[in-house]
C-alpha cells in the first residue's frame, strides 16, 4: 500500500473503501461535493471571524449545519457499507467530530475558545476527504476538471493567506496573489511578509507547478482530442461513402443479373421458334 493510500487510513479519513458495494461508493462520491463546499465556507468563515465580520448567530448556525452534515453522512454511509466496523474504524475522525463537535458543548461553556481548534480539525478532515475527488478528477486529464480544481485552490488559498499574513489585507488581494503565484508569474505587487505566510507561499508554489503542468497536459489533450475527433469524423464520412458505393454496386449487380436472365430467356425463345416443327414425310399415292 502506497503512502497516499495509507495517509487517509492513519488520519481516520479513509472514506468508503474501493472494495465496498457500488451503492455505498456512489453515495460516498456524491457526498464529497457538499464536503468541498463546506471546506470552502469554513475557510471563509475562519477569515470573517478573525476580522470580526461575522455575527455570533451566523457562526452558531454554521456550526450546527456542519455538525448535522457529519451525522447524516456517517449514518448514511454506515448503513450502506457492508463492513460497518471497518468503515467506522478507518473514519474515526468523523466520530470525534460528532461526539465532541456539538455546538451546545462549545458555545455555552468556558471551553468556547477551543472551538477554533475544532474548526481547524473539521476543515482538515474535509480537505483531506475532498482531495480524493480532486485526484480522481485530475487523473482524467480533462481540461475542464483541471480548471475547476485550479479555481477552487486559488479561492481557498486567497482566503487562507489573507487570514495568515498581515501584508495581505483583503481576501480579494489574496486571491490575486494566489493566482499569480499558482501561475508562477509572481508580479511582486503583493508579497507575504510573515513566516507562516511565506511557508504557505512555498507550498502554494509547489502546488502551482503541479497544477500548471496538469493544465498544460490538459490543453494538449484537448487539442489532440479535437484532432482525433476531426479524423474520426472524416473516417466516418469516408466509411459512409464506401458503404453507399457498396450498396449501389450490389443494386447494380442485382439489376445486371436480372437483365442477363431476361436476355437469356428471350434468346432461348427465339432459338425454339427458329427450329420449328419436324417435317413429316408425304405418303406415297
Amino acid at each position: 500500500m502506497s503512502l497516499s493510500d495509507r495517509l487517509p487510513i492513519v488520519t481516520g479519513l479513509a472514506g468508503v473503501s474501493a472494495t465496498e458495494n457500488s451503492r455505498a461508493r456512489f453515495w460516498g462520491q456524491i457526498l464529497e461535493w457538499p464536503m468541498m463546499l463546506l471546506a470552502i465556507w469554513i475557510i471563509i468563515e475562519w477569515y470573517l471571524q478573525a476580522n470580526d465580520e461575522l455575527s455570533g448567530d451566523a457562526l452558531l448556525i454554521t456550526d450546527w449545519l456542519i455538525w448535522l452534515f457529519f451525522i447524516v453522512e456517517t449514518l448514511l454511509l454506515t448503513a450502506l457499507v457492508n463492513n460497518k466496523t471497518y468503515y467506522l474504524r478507518n473514519n474515526w475522525v468523523n466520530l470525534i467530530i460528532i461526539l465532541f463537535g456539538c455546538p451546545l458543548i462549545w458555545w455555552f461553556s468556558p471551553l468556547a475558545g477551543a472551538l477554533r481548534t475544532l474548526r481547524l480539525l473539521v476543515m482538515f478532515s474535509l480537505l483531506l476527504q475532498i482531495s480524493g475527488t480532486a485526484r480522481r478528477l485530475l487523473s482524467r486529464h480533462n481540461l475542464g476538471n483541471t480548471l475547476f480544481i485550479g479555481f477552487i485552490v486559488i479561492v481557498m488559498a486567497g482566503f487562507i493567506i489573507a487570514g495568515l499574513d498581515p501584508a495581505i489585507e483583503t481576501p480579494w488581494d489574496g486571491v490575486w496573489w494566489a493566482w499569480v503565484t499558482v501561475t508562477t508569474v509572481g508580479y511582486g505587487d503583493i508579497v507575504p511578509t510573515s513566516t507562516i505566510g511565506r511557508l504557505f507561499a512555498s507550498f502554494l508554489i509547489l502546488l502551482g507547478m503541479a497544477l500548471f503542468s496538469l493544465l498544460t497536459a490538459g490543453f494538449s489533450a484537448f487539442f489532440v482530442s479535437q484532432d482525433e475527433k476531426d479524423q474520426v469524423r472524416r473516417d466516418l464520412e469516408i466509411l459512409n461513402k464506401l458503404n453507399d458505393l457498396e450498396m449501389k454496386m450490389e443494386r447494380l449487380e442485382r439489376h445486371m443479373t436480372v437483365l442477363a436472365e431476361e436476355v437469356s430467356v428471350k434468346n432461348n425463345g427465339r432459338s425454339d421458334g427458329a427450329e420449328g416443327p419436324d417435317p413429316q414425310e408425304t405418303p406415297d399415292v
